[in-house]
């Protein structure tokens, strides 16, 4: 059910590239979890469906993964003020490695809720700086698509600073045999899913949707 709109256990994300890493990474290091994907379509989509999931009443355990773009503290303390009326507080600052709060396994009413800020739940960035960790170590063409990015005149800059590293790693991406997308780099192997950065989110996803349960008849 690509969607998720039935499923017991889904995953809150904000466009496809996101889903696709996600799910490339869960093909090779955790296939066994069983969960749903829903993609909204930005950020302000996704945070505007946080409270109307968690109290659709079938939910076992809802995931939010999103950037931290510029201001992390921003963005976690948004998604916090979301939660208000819900029986989820989530901690006062994000916390390495992603947040898992455990729901009440004896009601529908409280799911479990999990919070994921690329890269890492504990810095400023995005979903390019996480996938940039996941690089072959000593790619010989990794320096060569940062000097390309660097190289070129602020004049002729047509990127924020803060999106430098997208601008490098799709540079990067540019070079394979067939161009591709992040997601699909994974599964091609073209980037080391067994990364500490891979493992890290495949831990927080099993800690999330680590027992199987099932969807909504």
């Amino acid at each position: 059910m690509a969607s998720g709109e039935g499923a017991a256990n889904v995953l809150l994300v904000e466009g496809e590239d996101d889903k696709h890493v996600v799910r490339h990474l869960c093909q090779k290091l955790a296939p066994e979890l069983a969960f749903c994907y829903s993609v909204r379509g930005g950020k302000d989509a996704l945070l505007a469906a946080i409270p109307v999931v968690m109290k659709q009443n079938w939910r076992r355990a809802v995931g939010v993964l999103m950037d931290a773009n510029d201001d992390i503290g921003r963005r976690w303390q948004a998604i916090g003020d979301l939660l208000r009326g819900t029986e989820i507080t989530l901690p006062s600052q994000p916390q390495p490695g992603g947040v898992v709060l455990p729901g009440d396994p004896s009601t529908h009413l409280n799911p479990s809720f999990g919070v994921w800020l690329m890269p890492d739940n504990a810095q400023a960035g995005e979903i390019e700086d996480f996938v940039i960790q996941l690089l072959p170590r000593a790619d010989p063409v990794w320096p060569l698509a940062e000097r390309l990015i660097d190289d070129i005149p602020p004049a002729h800059r047509e990127f924020r600073p803060q999106k430098e590293n997208r601008a490098k790693l799709h540079a990067w991406l540019a070079t394979r045999r067939e161009p591709m997308k992040m997601g699909a780099a994974i599964r091609a192997g073209s980037l080391n899913a067994t990364a500490p950065a891979a493992k890290a989110l495949a831990d927080w996803l099993t800690a999330l949707f680590g027992t199987a349960v099932p969807r909504r008849p």
